[in-house]
């Protein structure tokens, strides 16, 4: 029998690696879980237009810390049980004490609940006019805080559901800039060594041994407070990205002082293949499988860096919205006192850190199928 071509039989050895792979990952239970999780996440992030009740610039003052309103599946009829999802609207009374409203829940003013039900338009991924909500009140202008409302009268449900766009997304872009410089620095230490690896290395640790802290707030401090928006979200993730490359470039450097002697590496040398084609084309597709994992585990890192830097006041601003933004609002001790659902955008970043985390561990695991 004739043997299959080479080229085949290298195909076949890698579709069979990342069978093995994905095998080992499906039964990391919290691995999928995570996975999921963040599947779910960055769809959010996609179309938060749509999945959110109201949109951004939706706001009543007169529900001013408003809190959370309790979802109900139906009510009682005469006929008897009836499926009739709604909230109950507010009673509202003034505390001449304190100056402030005091909400209590109406069971005689119901507020119903819809899916696909129209509301305020919004233009979906940017440029397709529409006006459905995947749910929110049926009529249009009553109040439905099922995450309560903050000091404006704005939801932080939908508030919470915009944030996912730029705290998710804040997280990629910042480690997709890390992984390039990471390879590139980590690449060229590994693989030359001498000099060159001991002057790489010497720059990293001088970059890992700057307190973190107050390296954000210089780098922070320097951009200036009257640039658009959206310049300040790109350079935060420049600042993202300075901090996060490091490590990623210690872990390519071990690979690659480890392989820089096989035979495939000296045969592309002696190929003619320049440094770069080298890291690129022959090295790093061998460990790929640990890159991606690194990558999911330091994307975490990221969305707790920007959260910290936004929570601080020298990150993202208004009207840019990300969960440490609206954390923003939950500084104040007396504030969280009386309006303590202002902190569950704080949920949202525990739950997307955790399952980036268990899937990263999942990677991690199935990394190297062959292990027991």
């Amino acid at each position: 029998m004739v043997s299959p071509a080479p080229e085949k039989r290298r195909g076949q050895g890698f579709e069979g690696h990342w069978a093995l792979v994905w095998r080992k990952f499906l039964r990391h239970r919290l691995g999928v879980l995570g996975g999921m999780i963040v599947l779910l996440a960055y769809v959010v992030a996609a179309i938060p237009d749509f999945l959110a009740p109201v949109t951004l610039e939706a706001y009543n003052p007169a529900y001013a810390y408003a809190p959370p309103q309790q979802v109900h599946l139906g009510v009682s009829t005469e006929d008897g049980w009836q499926f009739r999802p709604h909230v109950n609207a507010y009673k509202t009374v003034i505390d001449y004490n304190s100056g402030r409203r005091i909400f209590t829940a109406d069971p005689d003013s119901i507020v119903d609940i819809g899916f696909f039900v129209v509301g305020e338009p919004y233009r979906l991924l940017g440029f397709i006019p529409a006006d459905r909500h995947l749910f929110g009140p049926v009529e249009v202008g009553q109040p439905f805080y099922i995450f309560g409302a903050d000091r404006l009268g704005r939801d932080i449900l939908s508030r919470t559901i915009y944030g996912a766009r730029i705290s998710m997304t804040i997280g990629l872009l910042g480690v997709a800039a890390s992984l390039v410089l990471g390879i590139l620095v980590g690449g060229v230490s590994g693989l030359f060594g001498g000099v060159v690896d001991n002057v790489i290395q010497r720059l990293i640790e001088f970059v890992q041994s700057v307190p973190a802290i107050p390296l954000w707030i210089g780098l922070a401090a320097a951009i200036p407070r009257d640039i658009p928006p959206l310049q300040v979200y790109f350079f935060i993730t420049i600042i993202l990205s300075i901090l996060g490359w490091t490590s990623l470039a210690r872990v390519v450097r071990g690979r690659f002082l480890a392989m820089r002697n096989e035979d495939f590496v000296k045969a592309a040398r002696l190929d003619g293949c320049g440094p770069v084609r080298i890291i690129f084309r022959h090295m790093l597709p061998s460990f790929l499988s640990h890159i991606i994992a690194t990558v999911s585990l330091a994307i975490p890192g990221m969305i707790l860096a920007e959260t910290a830097l936004s929570y601080l006041g020298i990150g993202l601003r208004t009207p840019i919205v990300s969960w440490g933004v609206l954390l923003q609002e939950a500084q104040n001790v007396r504030t969280i006192a009386s309006a303590p659902w202002l902190l569950l955008p704080g949920v949202a970043v525990v739950i997307a850190v955790l399952a980036l985390n268990f899937l990263g561990d999942g990677l991690r695991d199935a990394a190297d199928p062959y292990a027991d």
